[in-house]
């Protein structure tokens, strides 16, 4: 409120000055304003819904947003808009006359979140002076055409929208609903930081589809408020997935009808998964549930000590199943499709990795019943990493006859063997320390599509065990991008693009639960959180300074 606008006028303000490219963007942006029309036109939809009325009488002057006829400020949000021309113009801002308009019915929940966010009515249209319009694309495939937008082309793809304010109404209009709420994101974040919305245009979409946050509930409780305050905050961060790790040694922290013996408390009931899930997928968020097999299963397990693997000197390796009997089989895939329906989305995980039985120097020797039962069922060759690729490749079956699409962590995926992953599956990256260890590069040339938790940069592991350090915003906001998929240095360009990498998640895991609270883990993730959204959305070197990214990241929240 009362922030002085720029007084330059000699060239429109873009996102992406000065980095590489800027030009490119800046010549982009002025080709393309042209090709539309980027007013803040009325619509005429019908729709109903509460706190919907006709605008209300008032003045020219009334409803006219006061400001100077100049260039304004680049939108303030988190992650950044990728291209912002800016015009001459008073720019909007809200009135005691503000409605959040639209005619399209899938966008109600929209209009009312944003209208509730705002303080402001849902109306029917049309739009008038001061309101903010929300609309589809009438093609249904993007600003700028209907395929998949590529890095640099911030006006397509399925998640884009443009924002244009003009003559003080705001108009939304994006490719998909998820592309309409995202715009409302950065309306409501600039809002936030300079209580109005300078003139011009926005156009921007994400780099890759998948941006996420992944949060291991079972070594350490989360309560489902502090769950729920996470995706709204991902929402404004235009995150798009929240991983839930439900199971490990130390806990199973879901309500499970099938299998209620295995349940630790605290635990969140089927109720609150749902509320969870609800209130997600009004931020455009899938809630991925993984259910780590055939290692990390302890709490498992403890129910069911007649599953436990022994090796030949009678050693119970922690968290381990025994791959070769039926009955753990059917216990795990009892749970998998349990779950299958109490997360609806697309995803689920399978796990697969840190199986103790191939992290010993001989598992034929150590585990003498695994090989056999590997030789008898896939020849004299087998192994038993070849037992432990069928296991995963049967979860995996039971995942996609339930309708998702299986991702599995990169150390269950081994070189070699008789037995070969099945797809299709995805492959969350996430070590380079593993037995057998593999560079990204080499699933990448097998034509898996990779997923980047690199624990480098992106594990927030509760008592920095295992050499672990707690990652900072800064060094992910100025080192790392989707293509840093282990260590330091980034994959080959060949392989960077989002064809192959689908995008990532910031993890937090509880391995000493309580060296922090839930409090300091909050705090502790906020800004790494920010960064991680932020090189998701636009990997390239960022134009703010991260002491600037700071300054942001506070005034929009």
């Amino acid at each position: 409120m009362g922030r002085n606008w720029s007084k330059k006028s000699g060239r429109a303000a873009v996102g992406a000055a000065g980095r590489p490219g800027a030009v490119l963007a800046l010549t982009l942006a002025a080709g393309l304003a042209g090709l539309t029309s980027l007013t803040g036109c009325s619509g005429n939809g019908e729709g109903g819904g509460n706190g919907d009325r006709d605008a209300p009488s008032a003045s020219k002057a009334d409803r006219h947003p006061k400001g100077p006829d100049r260039l304004g400020p680049t939108p303030a949000a988190v992650p950044s808009v990728r291209e912002w021309k800016a015009v001459r113009g008073p720019g909007w801002q809200r009135t005691k006359h503000t409605r959040v308009v639209t005619g399209t019915d899938s966008l109600r929940d929209e209009a009312k979140l944003l209208a509730d966010e705002l303080k402001v009515d849902v109306a029917k249209g049309p739009a008038h002076t001061g309101d903010i319009e929300l609309r589809r694309d009438k093609g249904g495939k993007g600003t700028k055409s209907g395929k998949s937008g590529k890095s640099g082309e911030p006006g397509s793809g399925p998640e884009s929208y443009r924002l244009v304010s003009r003559d003080g109404t705001v108009t939304i209009t994006g490719a998909d609903d998820a592309g309409v709420f995202y715009g409302t994101r950065t309306l409501l974040q600039t809002h936030r930081a300079q209580g109005r919305f300078a003139e011009g245009t926005v156009r921007d979409a994400p780099d890759r589809p998948q941006r996420g946050f992944s949060l291991d509930i079972a070594r350490k409780n989360f309560s489902a408020d502090w769950i729920k305050a996470r995706i709204r905050a991902m929402g404004d961060l235009k995150l798009n997935q929240l991983q839930l790790h439900l199971s490990d040694d130390q806990a199973f922290r879901v309500e499970s009808d099938t299998h209620p013996e295995i349940v630790s408390d605290p635990h969140l009931t089927k109720a609150q998964i749902r509320d969870i899930v609800r209130l997600a997928a009004s931020r455009h968020i899938t809630v991925i549930p993984e259910i780590d097999s055939p290692g990390h299963l302890g709490a498992v397990l403890k129910a069911h000590p007649d599953l436990q693997l022994r090796s030949v000197t009678g050693r119970t390796p922690q968290g381990t199943i025994d791959i070769s009997k039926p009955e753990a089989a059917k216990l795990v895939d009892d749970l998998l499709v349990e779950f299958a329906d109490l997360f609806p989305g697309k995803y689920a995980h399978a796990g697969g990795d840190e199986y103790l039985a191939l992290m010993t120097q001989n598992p034929e020797q150590t585990y003498p019943g695994l090989a056999q039962t590997a030789r008898q069922k896939f020849g004299e060759q087998a192994r038993v990493q070849d037992l432990a690729t069928a296991w995963l490749n049967d979860r995996a079956t039971t995942l996609r006859e339930h309708g998702k699409t299986p991702q599995v962590w990169n150390d269950g995926m081994h070189r070699g063997g008789v037995v070969h992953p099945n797809k299709p599956r995805e492959v969350a990256y996430w070590t380079g320390r593993e037995e057998g260890e593999r560079q990204p590069v080499e699933y990448l040339k097998e034509g898996w599509k990779v997923v980047n938790l690199n624990d480098e940069y992106l594990y927030y592991v509760l008592g920095q065990p295992n050499r672990f350090t707690y990652p900072t915003g800064r060094r992910i906001y100025e080192h790392w991008n989707p293509a840093v998929v282990r260590g330091t240095e980034p994959v080959p360009a060949k392989w960077a693009g989002r064809e192959h990498i689908l995008g990532g998640r910031f993890a937090v895991w509880g391995d000493i639960a309580d060296a922090q609270t839930t409090e300091q883990v909050a705090s502790g993730i906020r800004l790494p959180l920010a960064a991680t959204a932020q090189k998701l959305w636009d990997p390239r070197q960022p134009e703010r300074s991260w002491s600037d990214f700071v300054k942001l990241a506070d005034q929009v929240d």
